[in-house]
């Protein structure tokens, strides 16, 4: 017999990784890959909303320091651009990328 040889009883198992996992659990496998458009200003939102949250964070840690107020400032602005980004599609119709008629 062959040093390489598998016998016919042996099931070769490969370990599943760790996406593999939940495409295997999910019951409509299109919800794992489905992607939705966003528009950049909302996304610019998303990330200064949550980098400000991040900074006002880090400064709570550090409020005895001037560090930490640094910090505290910073992601209050952060997150009030955040905000502003976040919200102009809405408000200001003319921006690029929004939508103003139906096709």
């Amino acid at each position: 017999m062959k040093i390489n040889a598998v016998s016919p009883n042996f099931k070769q198992t490969r370990k599943a990784g760790f996406l593999e996992k939940f495409h295997e659990k999910a019951k409509n496998n299109a919800d794992m890959t489905d992607t939705i458009v966003v528009p950049r200003t909302i996304f610019k939102g998303y990330l200064g909303i949550m980098t400000g949250t991040t900074l006002i964070t880090a400064g709570s840690f550090l409020s005895k320091n001037k560090i930490g107020k640094i910090l505290s400032l910073s992601g209050l602005a952060a997150s009030l651009y955040g905000t502003y980004a976040f919200v102009r599609p809405f408000i200001i119709k003319d921006t690029p990328g929004v939508e103003t008629s139906k096709k």
